[in-house]
């Protein structure tokens, strides 16, 4: 079997992580995998890339978004006649019915407060949903999950990889070749976002503990090359995934010492961790910060000891050595 053609088109992003990658798939159909966002300059861009490629929008087949976030995700409308492939997961994001922004606000002003956020803070809130501006709104025409084949590209398929968000997907090729949304760059650890769980009386998902399983599950496959949303392609994954997840470890390993000197709040953590920053990045330093807690109460090496208030304290485990 010939190996797939694939191009990549490079798209600014109004967002601190700069420039997304989005790639074209050549075969029986025409596909675009993942859209940049929904600025001015992305559209102008995007159409000149598929220019460069002897492309109109309207000669796409169908658009694969390996998950919501704006960057990757902002232009489904522009790609009207191609049909969307997308997790069921990620459809909430990217449709954003009312039911489903009064769960996302009541859930992150619940989060916040059991943070240990003070009020003034909550201000965040309203700020979280700016970058959903950089989107459309449409719904997945068609839902992707784990093994699936990817219609009109012989030896593609699907594989969930949730973690950085709910509903992420990387697409791999028989050859070894990944494309990878944001599961594993080569410049910078993907953080693993927390977002709203499915209904109200469910849990919230762990995304620091997909994330790391999914890491695991990419390298269990040995790819060859994993291409990027962001940054250079990963032709050493395997190596790469491995200290990814020791310096996790280590990461978390220091917030419990912290919490052996004393029992808090996540956002007393946060601060901690992040002194110069947390107040700018406020939404992704609590998230990493929620993160790291979350495995070390999966590995029984913290608790939750009870509130102050509305907020969660936690407290080291005794008797079990760093």
């Amino acid at each position: 079997m010939k190996d797939p053609v694939i191009q990549q088109l490079t798209i600014p992003t109004p967002f601190a992580v700069g420039d997304v990658h989005t790639y074209l798939l050549i075969g029986d159909a025409v596909t675009l995998v993942d859209t940049g966002p929904d600025t001015a300059e992305g559209k102008e861009v995007m159409t000149a890339k598929l220019k460069e490629a002897g492309l109109t929008p309207q000669d796409i087949d169908q658009v694969v978004l390996t998950h919501h976030h704006p960057d990757h995700a902002g232009l489904t409308e522009f790609f009207s006649s191609a049909k969307l492939f997308a997790h069921r997961d990620s459809e909430r994001f990217l449709t954003r019915t009312d039911s489903f922004m009064h769960l996302h606000d009541f859930f992150y002003t619940e989060f916040f407060k059991q943070a240990g956020l003070p009020d003034h803070y909550l201000i965040l809130l309203e700020k979280m949903k700016e970058p959903l501006y950089a989107m459309e709104r449409r719904p997945v025409d068609v839902y992707l999950s784990e093994e699936d084949a990817l219609p009109g590209h012989v030896g593609w398929s699907v594989m969930e990889s949730h973690g950085h968000s709910q509903g992420h997907i990387s697409l791999v090729h028989e050859n070894g070749t990944v494309i990878g949304g944001d599961l594993l760059i080569q410049h910078i650890s993907s953080n693993p976002l927390i977002e709203p769980p499915f209904g109200i009386n469910q849990p919230r998902p762990l995304p620091q503990i997909q994330y790391n399983e999914s890491l695991n599950k990419l390298a269990a496959l040995k790819p060859v090359i994993v291409y990027p949303g962001h940054g250079k392609p990963v032709s050493h994954a395997e190596e790469l995934i491995k200290d990814r997840l020791v310096k996790q470890h280590e990461r978390a390993m220091y917030v419990k010492s912290l919490l052996q000197r004393q029992e808090t709040t996540a956002f007393e953590v946060c601060k901690q961790l992040f002194p110069k920053i947390y107040k700018k990045q406020l939404g992704l330093t609590i998230s990493e910060t929620v993160g790291q807690l979350d495995y070390l109460i999966f590995s029984k090496e913290i608790k939750a000891a009870g509130l102050e208030g509305q907020a969660v304290i936690y407290r080291a485990e005794s008797g079990v050595k760093l």
